[in-house]
């Protein structure tokens, strides 16, 4: 696969994207090699439940363009890293709100970590479904805490980070790219 990328979004109150953070990593050390942090700031006029995150300092400058502009970047970008896979934790969503690139291979982080069969960090007391899902505690935020160990980890809810953190969930998840089922 060589490289992949992992993308977060983050919507407005009219469930418009207004920002978009995408990481793109390494497939043997689930490194990251790139990333960027697109800004719509038209988008970001309607506001949203967390408005308040998306001018964190992040280690990129954050991009402040059109969604038209940001799509065209990134397919420009992805392409130029060789990267056809994205993944993403609830992918359906990130997916949904950006058909400019559904002609790539989108795959669901989610659909391995809330698995008991693909996660040995859930523990057996977890409360599961017969098909070895949880029932509840499957989000990012909960999963990474499970996954690190790290109980104070906090999510952030803006979109560069979410994808960081989204990475790290495939890394320390230690299942291979061609594990995770695509959409």
């Amino acid at each position: 696969m060589g490289r992949f990328a992992v993308i977060d979004t983050e919507t407005n109150w009219s469930d418009q994207v207004m920002s978009i953070g995408t990481v793109i990593a390494d497939s043997d050390t689930f490194q990251p090699v790139d990333a960027k942090y697109h800004i719509l700031p038209v988008e970001c006029r309607v506001g949203g439940m967390f408005e308040s995150t998306l001018f964190l300092e992040t280690p990129v400058q954050p991009i402040l363009c059109t969604r038209d502009e940001a799509v065209s970047e990134l397919r420009v970008w992805l392409r130029q890293h060789g990267v056809r896979s994205v993944f993403a934790y609830n992918a359906c969503f990130d997916c949904n709100h950006l058909p400019e690139l559904r002609d790539y291979d989108w795959h669901d982080i989610m659909r391995l970590a809330a698995y008991r069969q693909h996660n040995p960090r859930i523990p057996p007391c977890a409360d599961c479904y017969s098909t070895g899902r949880l029932k509840r505690g499957y989000g990012v935020e909960s999963m990474l805490r499970l996954l690190s160990g790290d109980c104070t980890y906090h999510e952030s809810h803006n979109a560069f980070f979410d994808a960081m953190d989204e990475l790290e969930i495939i890394r320390l998840l230690g299942c291979h790219l061609t594990d995770y089922p695509p959409l």
